[in-house]
């Protein structure tokens, strides 16, 4: 049954990255290919895209020079059906906001219903032109919103966007929408592209500073790598299995912020998103985060240390393992592979559920199992290893403590920022996690660094019998009088068993 269950999970996301890979995945090119209008109020819109853009640097004339951040629009055609050429002329536009400016979109006519197209009423008011987008020019800047478009000339089927460059002199997060206004227009369709940059590059203002961020991260595991590693080479006789799995773990990180980081740096350079990287960067990074997750509760349970193998609870954990690994590579899959805009899709949340819930029974197992691990050592007196324990139980306590704090911290900053206008420090979100399993690596590999006492944390089948002996010897007591030489004899050593105690006893009584 497992290898049935494995196979099937292997076949799953095989079928996941083939279907990512036969799609044509862009990063800041926002590609467009037979977009159909949907009806919005008294509107029909298609989305264009929204991301955060610098101001281009001061001194920099034109969007195709170092330094310019601009949203340009290429080949962008619109095609109607025969039936809806019949309605003559159409007018469909493109509307460039920046989301301070959104009131100055749309209006209502005597405090009536917010309508995003002109509507009569408005149109006799003399507000706006009936059949286009309602725009009110913003304060900062009388050109924003910025609205153009084209129209369908008699009985054609195509109209084609004249190419286009906007500069963007303000700091903010910009978004696209293309709008029309005629019901008749049915099965309007788009196609095109638009590419926006930054002053830096192609990365969207919410991702460019995460690129600097993994490039640090990989120069942190790097410098843990070579303590870790520094540590095994020299005790490699000392190696428990334990270490060879917080090995694995390192050696997964590091691969994992190398190939964000040289992913970013593509994704900035080109403004196509590589999807090779970027597959393997969220593989690495789930499998590394499945190991360290499973690596936590075997130990939490105390194998290697109070119990030579987890027994039946084997296929449980790896079952566990697996599905976490499936439900965060797909996550993370749909999270970063085809990301173009730095607004998080409404799907995302369907697929964070099961992560959390299963985190959740991650957190819970972990804890349940430290707590019978500690009660175990604290009867046996193995006081080298429970200090250990301790050591690392309060490590984990502090780790859960800090993360409910930081996901009430999380949704607050989502509640509060509905429209995405911090943008600007929402990569910290991200990092945050980054850091805080880095931290907790760190810990981890400093409790159980390779040393030349590695094994006295070790199991061993002398400790497990040592509970039972000392649990024997406190119920016997020793007789009062005793001979020096014998008294001195028990002083110098611990009784084994408790029939070299009764063996005593017998002398006693002969000399007597």
């Amino acid at each position: 049954m497992a290898s049935i269950h494995l196979f099937s999970t292997l076949s799953l996301l095989l079928i996941i990255y083939t279907s990512i890979l036969l799609v044509q995945v862009n990063a800041s090119v926002h590609d467009y290919s037979g977009e159909k209008f949907i009806s919005k109020g008294n509107a029909f819109v298609v989305y264009g895209g929204s991301e955060g853009l610098f101001s281009s640097l001061p001194n920099q004339n034109t969007s195709e020079i170092g330094g310019s951040s601009f949203i340009r629009f290429e080949k962008i055609t619109f095609r109607r059906t025969k039936e809806a050429s019949l309605s003559g002329s159409v007018f469909v536009q493109a509307i460039v906001f920046e989301v301070e400016d959104r009131e100055m979109l749309g209006g209502s006519a005597y405090g009536g219903q917010r309508a995003v197209c002109c509507t009569n009423d408005l149109a006799k008011l003399g507000v706006c032109t009936q059949g286009e987008v309602i725009r009110r020019s913003s304060t900062n800047d009388p050109n924003w919103p910025y609205v153009f478009g084209v129209s369908f000339s008699d009985n054609d089927l195509v109209a084609t966007l004249q190419p286009k460059s906007i500069q963007i002199t303000k700091t903010g997060m910009y978004n696209l929408y293309f709008i029309h206004c005629d019901p008749k227009l049915k099965g309007l369709e788009m196609e095109g592209k638009t590419i926006w940059k930054n002053p830096t590059g192609y990365l969207p203002g919410r991702m460019a500073p995460l690129m600097n961020f993994y490039g640090f991260m990989s120069i942190a595991y790097l410098v843990l790598g070579l303590f870790w590693f520094s540590q095994y080479a020299r005790f490699w006789r000392e190696v428990l299995q334990l270490q060879n799995c917080i090995t694995v773990v390192i050696t997964l990180g590091m691969l994992e912020m190398a190939l964000w980081y040289f992913e970013y740096v593509e994704f900035n350079k080109t403004g196509v998103r590589p999807v090779g990287i970027t597959i393997w960067a969220v593989t690495f990074g789930t499998v590394k985060k499945t190991i360290a997750r499973v690596i936590l509760l075997i130990v939490s349970m105390g194998y290697g240390v109070v119990r030579p193998t987890l027994g039946g609870l084997t296929s449980k954990v790896l079952m566990l393992g697996g599905t976490f690994f499936l439900a965060s590579e797909v996550l993370e899959l749909v999270e970063n592979v085809g990301t173009v805009n730095d607004l998080s899709g409404k799907a995302r949340l369907f697929l964070v559920l099961p992560v959390a819930i299963m985190d959740a029974f991650f957190i819970l197992w972990i804890f349940t199992s430290l707590s019978t691990t500690l009660n175990k050592l604290q009867a046996r007196r193995i006081m080298a290893k429970l200090e250990i324990y301790r050591k690392f139980t309060n490590s984990l306590a502090v780790a859960v403590i800090v993360s409910v704090a930081w996901i009430c911290y999380e949704l607050y900053f989502k509640a509060n920022d509905v429209y995405n206008e911090r943008w600007q420090t929402a990569w910290i979100i991200p990092a945050f996690w980054q850091v805080l399993s880095f931290s907790l690596l760190c810990v981890i590999c400093a409790l159980w660094a390779p040393s030349q006492t590695s094994t006295r944390y070790a199991y061993s089948e002398d400790s497990s019998e040592e509970f039972d002996k000392e649990e024997t010897l406190t119920l016997i007591k020793p007789s009062h009088v005793l001979s020096k030489d014998v008294h001195s004899s028990l002083e110098s050593r611990p009784l084994q068993s408790a029939e070299v105690m009764l063996s005593v006893d017998n002398e006693e009584d002969k000399t007597e």
